[in-house]
């Protein structure tokens, strides 16, 4: 069964782990977008760059996950079926700095190196075509895209995702 009784709304998580790559130093990032409690779209990627901080790799993430929720509210809105898809999509962080630069549109000196490449997300926060909200770490679900989780946590996260077993 994919799908649930939820409100057609889209929802994004946001992930990152820092420093992942011992040959590179560079991070993971992951994120997910689901609908009706099905994933709709998803990523789990090293980034191109590397963070100086584990805040500054959740940042990068977030920003990358708006990139890819922008397009798919253009998406949705150009298909009309999602009523809910004319306001802001939510994105969900499990780390507070990020949300807190996200939401901040002056200058940070620790994040100056990004901030022509992934600030736009504060334009999107800004304008509100996003809202960058909290969740708990526990119920962050993008969290199985960026390392490995204990068998239940695992579990927990991609029943969240709509991922189910088939059965015949």
């Amino acid at each position: 069964v994919y799908g649930g009784d939820e409100e057609l709304v889209v929802k994004g998580y946001i992930d990152a782990s820092f420093d992942t790559d011992p040959d590179d130093s560079k991070s993971q990032t992951g994120y997910v977008y689901v609908l009706n409690g099905g994933a709709v779209s998803w990523c789990s990627s090293k980034q191109e760059v590397v963070a100086a901080s584990t805040c500054e790799a959740e940042y990068i993430a977030a920003s990358e996950a708006a990139h890819e929720g922008i397009w798919m509210k253009e998406l949705i809105t150009d298909l009309g079926v999602v009523p809910s898809a004319s306001g802001p999509m939510t994105l969900f962080s499990d780390n507070i700095g990020a949300i807190a630069i996200a939401k901040e549109p002056r200058f940070h000196r620790k994040t100056k190196h990004i901030k022509r490449r992934y600030n736009s997300i504060q334009d999107h926060v800004q304008s509100g075509v996003i809202d960058i909200c909290k969740v708990h770490t526990d119920l962050n679900i993008a969290d199985p895209l960026t390392k490995p989780l204990p068998r239940a946590n695992h579990d927990q996260h991609h029943n969240a995702m709509g991922v189910r077993y088939i059965t015949m």
